[in-house]
């Protein structure tokens, strides 16, 4: 199968897909990226990449994208694949973004190689229907804070992500590799979502690994250093974080229920963006 050539895009051409759809969880849904337009609403990476490249489209002269997001908050990578791919895919896209494994990681025992295995035979599927597909890779806050003990099962996800993209031909979203992305303040106090600006970081991203140029040419650089919270803050933080986000987080999981229990796909069809 010939794999997509690593190609900079034309600022005058329009971005050649006319339609997208994010598969996913909660990271494709956009938490907590809350929508401008309606509180009630998130938006998220994947939204800001389906904007941006309708507005190319359209500044190019080409029809708007039609784009349709089926993630749903607390979804496993098997679940997304059950539930999600097929629709997906019988939507006929010329793109898909099949984003998933991180509730899998979180969980005490994950098989990496059989999560793996799945999101391989998904990539698969879509690329069989002629379907161009965007994976993402995890991030690597460097063996710190809450996420720190995920760090090698990340890696090694990550490491069967770019085998899959060459060996299906699919383009990556590398957060691995992009180091400005880790710091804390792009991260929801809930530690594992991001802020509106994070969302806005891997919107620009997801424009790389397709290709194309970011909106923002300075994206990957870090932000200016903050000032370090003292052991104190440091430690009131923590408790606070634990009592509001990980008591609730380890019922859910003592009880059999999801974040996404009786929740609906935000945008099921595709629809123009303008």
């Amino acid at each position: 199968m010939t794999l997509h050539p690593q190609t900079t895009e034309d600022s005058r051409s329009a971005p050649r897909w006319e339609s997208y759809v994010a598969i996913g969880d909660s990271f494709s849904e956009g938490l907590w990226d809350i929508s401008p337009v309606d509180p009630e609403q998130c938006r998220g990476w994947a939204d800001l990449l389906a904007m941006t490249l309708s507005t190319r489209r359209q500044a190019a002269g080409e029809s708007p994208l039609r784009y349709a997001n089926l993630a749903i908050r607390g979804k496993q990578l098997g679940p997304i694949i059950a539930e999600q791919l097929d629709a997906a895919i019988d939507m006929k896209p010329d793109l898909i973004s099949i984003i998933g494994g991180g509730n899998d990681i979180l969980r005490p025992h994950v098989d990496i190689d059989s999560i793996a295995a799945q999101l391989d035979h998904a990539v698969a599927r879509a690329r069989a229907a002629g379907i161009d597909v965007l994976m993402g890779t995890g991030t690597d806050f460097g063996g710190q804070g809450s996420l720190a003990l995920t760090r090698s099962r990340v890696a090694l996800y990550n490491a069967h992500i770019w085998s899959i993209a060459q060996r299906r031909g699919a383009y990556v979203k590398d957060m691995w590799g992009t180091r400005s992305v880790a710091d804390p303040r792009l991260w929801a106090d809930d530690r594992i979502h991001l802020t509106t600006q994070g969302h806005q970081l891997v919107a620009d991203i997801a424009l790389v690994g397709l290709g194309l140029r970011p909106e923002n040419p300075r994206y990957a650089r870090p932000l200016n250093p903050s000032p370090v919270a003292s052991l104190a803050d440091r430690t009131r933080g923590n408790i606070d974080w634990a009592k509001v986000h990980v008591g609730p987080w380890i019922k859910r999981r003592l009880t059999g229920t999801s974040s996404g229990d009786n929740r609906t796909a935000k945008y099921p069809t595709l629809e123009e963006v303008r």
